[in-house]
């Protein structure tokens, strides 16, 4: 029997809208995914340690507080101290597609706008898991 693809959803910040990360969710869940979402109100830190208590392969991160630039660099630096650098992260809330660049070369492996379709974030999924998503 092949494991599920295990993600977390987590919330960094004090952004306290969590529809988009809630939809996000269930979706990867319809689709087969084992999926933890940590809640409102997470640091860093609180990220990766969910992430590695629950042995995931992905994190995605839900942003709507205008504080990627921010959090995200804390989320990848915390994932990498803490040996999870093989983790792949995306990212998806209000980003500008300025920042899209400065952020995958954070590592960050997808970033998702407004209209972006759950079964687009379900296919990156899997393709980063299983190794075939454009590097």
């Amino acid at each position: 029997m092949e494991r599920k693809i295990r993600v977390l959803i987590a919330k960094p910040g004090l952004d306290g809208h969590d529809r988009g990360a809630k939809l996000i969710a269930r979706a990867l869940r319809d689709a087969g995914m084992e999926v933890i979402y940590t809640g409102l109100r997470q640091t860093p830190q609180m990220i990766t340690t969910a992430a590695l208590q629950e042995d995931v392969d992905v994190v995605g991160l839900s942003i709507l507080s205008g504080a990627h630039m921010t959090l995200v660099p804390r989320v990848v630096e915390s994932l990498k101290e803490a040996g999870l650098g093989d983790v792949a992260v995306f990212v998806g809330g209000i980003i500008p597609e300025e920042d899209w660049l400065a952020l995958q070369e954070m590592g960050v492996r997808a970033v998702y706008g407004p209209g972006t379709t759950t079964q687009q974030v379900i296919d990156d999924v899997r393709k980063l898991v299983s190794g075939q998503a454009e590097e």
